[in-house]
């Protein structure tokens, strides 16, 4: 029998959970500094497991995430976007915490994820985002 919930990575910084009945995967960021490469291989390795997995939703709670470079939002925007997408994302969430500098690194994502016609919403708590990701 297959685990229904799977932990995909544990760091200092970040915990990446896998609910395979929901084919969700949600990122919990833990720390309010991380370098270019903690950050970029977490989604990397995400993506690389969607292409065995199945995963058509995706929740990243940024509550404890400190600010995004510029560079990292843009790789973002143009890598980890796409190839989530060509791994099978349909659907994305993001938990924040009304922080004014993550608004705006939200802000620029949703504009990319606007042009691959990925729905994707933020949410003031956890609850409401899965509710909304498990809704058809």
């Amino acid at each position: 029998m297959t685990k229904q919930i799977e932990s995909l990575k544990e760091r200092n910084y970040v915990d990446v959970i896998y609910e395979r009945e929901n084919k969700l995967v949600c990122i919990y960021w833990k720390k309010k500094k991380m370098n270019s490469a903690e950050y970029r291989n977490v989604f990397t390795e995400v993506t690389e497991f969607a292409l065995k997995n199945p995963i058509e939703k995706f929740l990243s709670d940024i509550t404890h995430q400190g600010i995004v470079s510029p560079k990292d939002r843009k790789w973002f925007q143009e890598v980890a976007v796409p190839g989530a997408m060509a791994a099978g994302l349909k659907k994305a969430a993001v938990v924040y915490d009304g922080n004014i500098f993550k608004k705006y690194y939200l802000t620029n994502i949703l504009s990319s994820t606007n042009k691959f016609n990925l729905p994707f919403k933020f949410f003031g708590n956890i609850e409401e985002a899965k509710k909304w990701l498990i809704s058809n």
